[in-house]
């Protein structure tokens, strides 16, 4: 009998032992309290992280000068003040501004995005002299940075006649040399590459030349590349203010390069005090948020493509 209860006590012990061991790390498959305990406080640090910029401007912009300089009010003002947009509106001449914007960011991006695709499509599906020479030499173009390269360019647009203007942009794209076509065309070469060779012979048994291949066949297939591709291209021509203040002069600008210059020109348009106090932090956060509210915008209207292409793709990130 003293043997029997002493093997049902261990047994029950083992049992608690086990249970709380699930419990705290999981088994089989199964996620622990443990585990979530660390995934989740993991997220919520890389999540901080990364909000707490966002959330530092928008509860800045906010504030009017009382608050700022009120030590009492942290993060929540006493009344919304919408001052600081309105004048942060005018600084940038917001409208204008947005539309120029989007028309040097958009174009580029559309056309950079469909270059690489048929550049990346090459690559894959047809076998030519130099082949891997030469995409090595377009992959070694992401190597080397654009300040180095910006010279020489310059002196070729000029000749060209094209700086100034959209232009300056379009060119380079239309050639497969736009801001990161190495990554796009790279990408590209590995959704083609992955596409069955049977689908194409399928097609060209029923008539299908190569281009209503590539149009009906390749590109609807591609289909997270492509939402990849103009994502990022449309957000690194957004950013680019090096080449673009280059490249444009006083003909073009955008939202970034009239953020970069934002107080001079706030300084020009309320010069009555003559005191750099006039401008304040609020009004500071006020034309940051407005210059990155567009890529917001866009954002969350293609946060569903955006993730799913980035899924299929295998893209960790850049």
């Amino acid at each position: 009998m003293a043997s029997e209860l002493l093997t049902n006590r261990k047994g029950k012990g083992t049992a608690i032992v086990t249970r709380l061991k699930k419990f705290a790390f999981g088994m089989k498959g199964n996620d622990g309290l443990l585990y979530k305990l660390f995934i989740y406080g993991l997220l919520i640090g890389i999540g901080f992280v990364y909000l707490f910029p966002l959330l530092y401007m928008i509860s800045y912009s906010l504030k009017s000068l009382d608050d700022i300089l009120n030590p009492l009010v942290n993060w929540i003002p006493t009344q919304v003040y919408l001052d600081n947009y309105e004048s942060a509106y005018k600084v940038l001449k917001f409208l204008p501004t947005l539309a120029e914007s989007l028309y040097v960011t958009v174009i580029p991006a559309i056309v950079q995005t469909a270059v690489c695709a048929v550049i990346g499509y090459g690559f894959a599906r047809f076998e030519f002299p130099f082949k891997k020479t030469m995409f090595v030499l377009v992959l070694a173009t992401f190597v080397i940075p654009p300040q180095v390269t910006v010279i020489p360019r310059y002196v070729f647009f000029n000749e060209l006649g094209i700086l100034g203007s959209i232009q300056s942009f379009l060119f380079p794209a239309l050639l497969g040399q736009g801001i990161n076509s190495a990554i796009f065309i790279l990408i590209f070469y590995q959704f083609f590459k992955m596409m069955p060779k049977a689908l194409e012979e399928a097609a060209q048994l029923d008539g299908a030349g190569y281009l209503r291949i590539f149009f009906t066949l390749a590109l609807p297939m591609a289909a997270p590349a492509i939402i990849i591709s103009f994502l990022f291209s449309f957000v690194w021509y957004w950013n680019e203010t090096y080449l673009a203040a280059i490249y444009f002069g006083n003909s073009l600008t955008t939202l970034p390069l009239e953020l970069q210059k934002f107080v001079a020109t706030y300084q020009q348009m309320y010069p009555q005090s003559g005191d750099t106090s006039e401008i304040n932090e609020g009004i500071n956060m006020a034309g940051t948020v407005m210059t990155i509210l567009p890529m917001l915008v866009v954002y969350a209207i293609t946060q569903r493509w955006f993730v799913e292409g980035v899924d299929r793709s295998g893209i960790a990130g850049e």
